[in-house]
């Protein structure tokens, strides 16, 4: 009888080709033109790199009126991927690279730091004997390339899977020597590790883009030009640097001179209402001016990507909770913005200070309670305190990571958008406070002198 070995080994290759044929292959990146755009943005765990990459990208994909698809990807992984045909466009790139793309035009330039456990270093070769790691692949990891030839003896770990989110976390608990990171980030990390301290520029800014395959559609690079030229002269790209990164820091002058303008020309409209608001739930006014400014900048008709709307920017859920009717109307929104947040800070124990309740509320106005909840219950494990804002607020930004977020009882929150909307909100209620102890709310010259503004800041 003929042997059918031959026969089973043809058909096992067989199949072994088709399986690998099928588990390699790559979906063909659908025409941009039919209605479907794939944008590659930075993960999860770079949480403001995220929303604010994701929300550019919704914005353009508006503009071409097509449904985005956004892929996370790490940053060593996005170029990778986008020379594969995986995306149309990847965002946040750093216009330097070894791959052959096409990069748009720079819409932020960004520092690049070098930051160490203990003292920083005043030069780059005076690391000898410290670690410095920064994510492999990463504008920082490019940003050393190019100053390398000045300084020979320089070296570094290029770590993979990671993030400057989580290697700054590593610095700031002394589990690493030193890494580099750009300045929103660094800023951004200080919110929640301020002993983080002086940092050393190393003179390779970032300039950041949008970055596209040589071979792709140059109408879409088109576009995208053209929608950073309109975004960039309409003042939009600015707001929404300012919503994501403004806080940073704390605040610079011109943001500084806008928002005491503001109290000027936009403030006296509402104050009264606010005032309304204060007497009606105990909150100071001033704050609540601020929580208004944070969100909306006090315009009545804002409105977000998400539908969150009005000078208190609220949902349609919460609207319905406080029975309004039109979120567009100014009065109404702050009355009910006002409630809602007493009504969050009523919700937590009254062990809880005053003053931690209250931050602790505004938190939950961004993030919703149950995040929080999240949050002081990584307090808790962590062995810091659940009802301290200042130990609460480090647990936040872990909610955006999946190691986190998975075992937590309400699941992945933009934690760290909740600590940056309350230290900014704490910042402006200050400068209300300074303002009207001066009597100088309603009073300032058009034009503000450095000087003076920084005399309100610090």
């Amino acid at each position: 009888m003929r042997s059918l070995l031959p026969l089973q080994l043809a058909v096992v290759l067989a199949l072994c080709a088709w399986l690998w044929m099928k588990t390699t292959a790559i979906d063909p990146l659908p025409d941009w033109h039919q209605g479907e755009l794939v944008v590659i943005v930075p993960p999860a765990e770079m949480e403001a790199e995220n929303a604010f990459e994701t929300e550019l990208a919704e914005q353009f994909a508006q503009q071409l009126q097509v449904k985005l698809k956004i892929v996370p990807l790490p940053v060593g992984q996005a170029l990778p991927a986008l020379t594969a045909h995986k995306a149309h466009l990847a965002t946040g790139v750093r216009n330097t690279s070894d791959y052959a793309v096409r990069f748009g035009k720079a819409y932020q330039s960004l520092e690049e730091l070098l930051i160490c456990h203990g003292k920083t270093p005043d030069d780059l070769d005076d690391l000898e004997g410290r670690e410095l790691a920064v994510a492999a692949g990463s504008p920082q990891e490019a940003a050393l390339r190019e100053v390398r030839h000045e300084h020979d003896k320089l070296g570094w770990r290029s770590q993979r899977n990671t993030s400057s989110a989580e290697l700054l976390e590593e610095v700031a608990y002394g589990k690493l020597d030193c890494t580099v990171a750009n300045e929103e980030q660094l800023a951004t990390a200080r919110n929640y590790y301020p002993e983080l301290g002086v940092a050393l520029d190393i003179d390779s800014p970032s300039d950041m883009s949008w970055a596209f395959a040589v071979d792709g559609d140059p109408k879409l690079f088109d576009e995208a030009q053209q929608f950073f030229a309109r975004i960039k002269q309409d003042g939009s790209l600015r707001q929404l640097i300012d919503r994501y990164y403004g806080h940073n820091d704390r605040l610079d002058a011109m943001d500084a001179e806008a928002f005491i303008a503001q109290t000027r020309t936009l403030l006296p409209h509402f104050k009264h209402w606010f005032q309304e608001a204060a007497d009606l739930t105990g909150i100071d006014w001033q704050l609540l001016a601020a929580l208004s400014y944070q969100e909306s900048h006090w315009n009545p008709n804002a409105t977000s990507y998400t539908n969150v709307r009005g000078m208190m920017m609220l949902t349609d859920e919460t609207a319905d909770r406080m029975n309004v009717e039109n979120r567009l109307d100014a009065h109404s929104s702050i009355l009910a913005g006002a409630r809602y947040l007493q009504l969050l800070k009523e919700q937590l124990p009254l062990r809880i200070s005053e003053e931690d309740r209250l931050w602790m509320a505004l938190a939950a106005y961004n993030q919703g309670m149950g995040h929080l909840e999240d949050a002081r219950v990584l307090a808790s494990q962590s062995g810091l305190n659940p009802d301290v804002w200042a130990d609460v607020k480090r647990m936040m930004p872990l909610l955006s990571r999946p190691s986190f977020y998975n075992n937590a009882k309400h699941g992945k929150a933009r934690g760290g958008e909740a600590v940056i909307l309350v230290e900014t909100v704490r910042l402006y209620q200050d400068m209300l406070k300074r303002l009207d102890a001066q009597e100088n709310l309603y009073q300032l010259p058009p034009t503000l002198k450095n000087s003076f503004v920084g005399s309100l800041i610090n």
